[in-house]
């Protein structure tokens, strides 16, 4: 395990930020080609214009989260909140960012919003699954103690191993990219049947939910809101609120119809 990717000089890239771009530019040619696929009015310049749109407020809302839960630790080094690329990304953060840029495209395009993110579902399902790989390389995200025979010792100057020195802890962030994987593999296999715009969001939010609540109880880097463990809430809120909301439309019907048809 090692932080840094590539170091000239002054210059220092890293793993964490490196898994984004390579998430951005996997990204972009999935969301291409599912677009082509469904015979949507998106060519390859309207595929990037979503991406510069959605990406800059996918990091904004993922770093506003991180910082909301942390904000003792930046309220007196307010620059440190700049600082990316020490990790503090939270991922329901970046899905409310990215979202609200699907949003604006489909209202600027006169596309309906779910079919949009039912295009982009897979891509963040691996996006997710990428990022945690960089997590895992930074040595953040990481877990709490345990003495099953896979447990990982951080090295110091790394988040996980400042907090927990030489201490085996739960690879928290590689359980989540296993199941992201797993996710992103049924998006993909479920993409290809049809269905009514929403039902791979649905599935996608059902998914994580019940990827992300188990894991939460060995994180020992957890986002509190008060006694709760703020990812777990949030995940009950995925799986509820998608839950209900996938089996009152029935979504895996196909209604015919169109895909400029107004969400």
């Amino acid at each position: 395990m090692h932080p840094v990717f590539l170091q000239l000089g002054p210059l220092e890239i890293r793993y964490y930020g490196l898994m984004y771009v390579i998430s951005f530019v996997l990204g972009y040619f999935l969301i291409r080609a599912d677009a082509r696929r469904r015979g949507l009015p998106i060519g390859a310049e309207q595929v990037l214009d979503l991406l510069i749109l959605t990406i800059p407020l996918a990091l904004i809302g993922a770093r506003v989260y991180y910082v909301a839960f942390e904000w003792d630790a930046y309220r007196g080094a307010p620059l440190e909140i700049l600082k990316l690329w020490r990790g503090g990304l939270a991922i329901h953060g970046g899905i409310l960012g990215g979202a609200l840029g699907l949003w604006i495209f489909s209202r600027r395009k006169s596309l309906a919003f779910w079919l949009l993110t039912d295009i982009a579902v897979p891509a963040l399902a691996l996006g997710q699954a990428l990022g945690r790989l960089g997590n895992f390389l930074n040595g953040d995200a990481f877990g709490t103690p345990t003495n099953l025979p896979w447990g990982l010792v951080f090295p110091r100057g790394t988040p996980a191993g400042d907090t927990y020195p030489g201490q085996p802890l739960h690879p928290a962030m590689l359980y989540e990219m296993a199941g992201m994987l797993i996710l992103f593999g049924l998006l993909l296999r479920l993409r290809k049947r049809k269905h009514s715009p929403g039902f791979l969001t649905a599935v996608y939010g059902i998914g994580y939910g019940l990827i992300r609540f188990p894991i939460e109880y060995v994180r020992g880097d957890a986002l509190m809101l008060g006694p709760l463990r703020a990812a777990q809430l949030a995940s009950v809120l995925l799986i509820v609120g998608f839950g209900v909301w996938l089996s009152a439309r029935r979504l895996w019907r196909h209604p015919g119809t169109s895909p400029r048809q107004a969400s």
